[in-house]
């Protein structure tokens, strides 16, 4: 009875042990209350974070569906648009931004924390430090894919919105637009490159910022549980700078391809694949690489620092503590 009881109990829940330097053994239990947990804060980062940015998002989708007509910059294309269609353009495509990025967000930032602290369970603690950013590639790249499915309907909706003027604008309208003319299929057209954007960049973002925040607080010579509460924001903002930076330029031409195939008779008719070809060979490399980029990196840099530093915050405030990779042999 006991060893049965041992073992759901091992079962029900991770723990990972931490053994601090002239102090007592302690453990930190990661359950189903601790992904939660993590769940949520993703979800309300996200969500928050994107709507705040909506009218960027709007400007930059602009520029990248036609740059011949918004050729002036993130500034000038901000003002064409206001002058041609009024302030509440920018917010074209909220209510689908808010709602998709709560979910993506939802299934993103929780289930890197599920697979990040469960490859590192099953590896050891030893291995798991030894082998830290191929465990934040897999965690994330795993997490995202299950994300996209869900935020891929909504992704549409959004960017049709934004380059359609006779599209609706509200989320329940435009969804019932889009399936009237388009079928279910319609709302998973952009699933191949919102893959192929959001899965490297959430590698990057994850891999990234995770290196920069333990190499700030190797230079601080504390770990996270020895700085303030300021003071690991601090360090959020920061490495999430770095880390949105480095993701919207590892992930752009997927960006770019993603927003020209939600456009109406973008890259010809046929299947999604040979769209996307016909786009990419109409734009030329460089111009997939480049076209909106200044914008995105704006966008992407604040985003992602944000996004950290609010799910931290959350997950102070809830009671939750992020998990760290911790090197057993530091003293």
């Amino acid at each position: 009875l006991l060893k049965t009881n041992k073992v759901k109990a091992d079962c029900s829940s991770v723990i990972i042990s931490k053994k601090m330097s002239h102090a007592p053994h302690t453990e930190k239990k990661y359950d189903v209350t601790y992904y939660t947990k993590a769940a949520l804060a993703g979800g309300i980062c996200c969500s928050v974070t994107h709507a705040a940015l909506c009218p960027v998002d709007v400007v930059k989708t602009r520029i990248q569906l036609d740059p011949v007509k918004y050729n002036t910059g993130m500034i000038g294309t901000f003002r064409q648009v206001v002058n041609a269609e009024g302030v509440r353009a920018l917010t074209t495509g909220l209510g689908a931004t808010g709602a998709g990025y709560f979910v993506q967000g939802w299934f993103k930032f929780g289930g890197v924390e599920f697979f990040k602290i469960n490859l590192a369970h099953s590896l050891g603690e030893q291995a798991a430090w030894q082998n830290r950013t191929a465990i934040y590639l897999g965690a994330s790249a795993m997490a995202e894919f299950i994300a996209d499915l869900f935020l891929c309907p909504l992704e549409a909706i959004r960017i049709r919105s934004v380059s359609d003027p006779t599209f609706p604008k509200g989320l329940g309208a435009g969804a019932a637009r889009m399936l009237k003319t388009d079928g279910v299929l319609g709302f998973y057209a952009g699933l191949g490159p919102i893959l192929f954007k959001q899965v490297p960049y959430t590698m990057a973002k994850f891999a990234v910022q995770g290196k920069v925040a333990e190499a700030l607080y190797s230079a601080s010579g504390k770990t996270p549980a020895q700085h303030s509460a300021s003071s690991n924001l601090g360090i959020s903002l920061g490495s999430g700078v770095v880390a949105g930076v480095a993701a919207a330029i590892i992930s752009h031409p997927a960006d770019t391809l993603l927003s020209k195939v939600n456009k109406a008779g973008a890259g010809g008719t046929g299947s999604t694949t040979s769209r996307l070809v016909n786009i990419a060979k109409e734009m030329g490399f460089v111009k997939l690489c480049t076209t909106g980029l200044g914008a995105r990196c704006v966008m992407i840099g604040t985003l992602t620092a944000f996004q950290f530093g609010i799910f931290d915050s959350v997950m102070q405030l809830i009671g939750a503590s992020r998990f760290h990779f911790h090197d057993p042999n530091s003293h």
